[in-house]
């Protein structure tokens, strides 16, 4: 599944990929191809090293992607659908068994990931948002994919306190290679509660695959108040979460307000300064936020945009259809409609290309596919799901 998925170490997850595109070759034969359910859409801009197929569409602002290993997939619909597409077609009949979701704002059903051994448990993540008492925040829940209906729905993460309001719940799930669940959660658009280590906004949460509290989590025996499944705190509203197959590392990407959109490297118990620091500025007036890009004791970005390019999806490239963008990163953006690829060299960002100059719209999810194509998905109120692959003859 790409990387959106740990493997229990390096080694191991290597194995798997190749496991993996295998397997996705058998299942998608000939990738190249252009199905009768599916739409060559032209690129323009005299760029000819790749292509777009639409794979499907009819999609309600769709939000997650996950890969099944019979090479169909699973997408989220933001106000609270979850879709199988099936050799490029969207089953018309939602899959049952959702918990309520409160489609409020930027909320709603959100991300869904597989468990690294879903061959062997049928373990399926969503998040997405409830409500309780006139109060809405983050949850996380799994349930086994059985013959295409969820089954065995189990409860394994609450954000609290919860709160009014529909904005910054970010909620990308990823599982490291340490076989932990990693969940980002956004300040909820209350600044101060980023900061705020007995509060799970603006953090990225850190657990075992059922819910329950690893025992070398950072803030678990240190502090007394604390919310003992924070792994790092003080984001903003991170949309984009990826494990760098390379490292082993874990990235996030969090949206800035007026500017200063970051990418993160994540290590335990740091703190990434928002909103003390930060190198966006309030909307419209443009006035400074906390107290400028630097402070002793918060981590500083990888990397930052100023504009903006309102963030949304990334995931690193491992694949050999386009050798040249091997070990690069992939991120969408919503505000331009474009993929940015940022070329990497010793973990920096040494170089930065904008693809598809707004070709598609919003592109709210990208997965590097064990097929070694790049799969987008649309937040659009007609959403699609893209195939990138390479035109004939491209070699990167």
């Amino acid at each position: 599944m790409g990387t959106k998925l740990g493997w229990g170490g390096l080694a191991d997850w290597a194995v798997r990929w190749g496991q993996g595109a295998l397997l996705g070759l058998l299942a998608i034969s000939g990738a190249e191809h252009v199905s009768a359910a599916q739409t060559l859409v032209p690129v323009t801009g005299g760029d000819d090293g790749f292509r777009l197929v639409k794979v499907a569409e009819g999609l309600e602002h769709p939000w997650g992607l996950a890969s099944l290993p019979d090479g169909n997939f699973l997408v989220t619909e933001r106000p609270g659908r979850l879709r199988l597409i099936r050799n490029g077609v969207v089953d018309p009949q939602p899959i049952a068994g959702l918990p309520e979701i409160a489609s409020v704002g930027q909320g709603g059903l959100l991300d869904v990931t597989l468990h690294p051994r879903f061959r062997e448990n049928g373990w399926i993540y969503l998040s997405y948002v409830a409500g309780m008492g006139g109060r809405v925040g983050t949850e996380v829940m799994r349930a086994r994919w059985e013959g295409g209906r969820l089954r065995d729905q189990q409860l394994v993460f609450k954000a609290e306190p919860k709160s009014h309001g529909g904005r910054h719940f970010g909620s990308r799930l990823v599982f490291g290679p340490d076989g932990y669940l990693y969940i980002t959660v956004g300040d909820r658009g209350d600044q101060v509660r980023a900061q705020r280590l007995d509060d799970h906004a603006g953090s990225v949460i850190r657990l075992r695959d059922d819910g329950d509290i690893p025992d070398d989590n950072p803030f678990l025996k240190r502090q007394k108040n604390v919310k003992p499944e924070i792994y790092s705190y003080g984001h903003r509203n991170p949309q984009g979460m990826a494990v760098n197959p390379f490292t082993g590392d874990l990235w996030i990407h969090e949206h800035g307000p007026q500017g200063g959109d970051e990418i993160n490297v994540i290590r335990p118990g740091h703190n990434y300064g928002w909103p003390i620091i930060t190198y966006g500025v309030n909307y419209g007036t443009g006035t400074p936020i906390g107290e400028g890009t630097h402070r002793d004791g918060m981590t500083q970005p990888l990397y930052y945009w100023v504009p903006s390019i309102a963030p949304s999806g990334m995931c690193f490239y491992n694949g050999d259809r386009f050798p040249d963008w091997r070990g690069n990163l992939f991120v969408g953006s919503l505000k331009f409609g474009q993929l940015v690829r940022l070329q990497l060299k010793d973990g920096v960002v040494v170089g930065e290309e904008r693809l598809l100059g707004g070709k598609l719209g919003r592109i709210r999810d990208v997965e590097c596919h064990w097929d070694g194509n790049l799969y987008l998905l649309t937040d659009e109120p007609n959403g699609g799901l893209y195939r990138l692959e390479p035109s004939n003859g491209h070699r990167g």
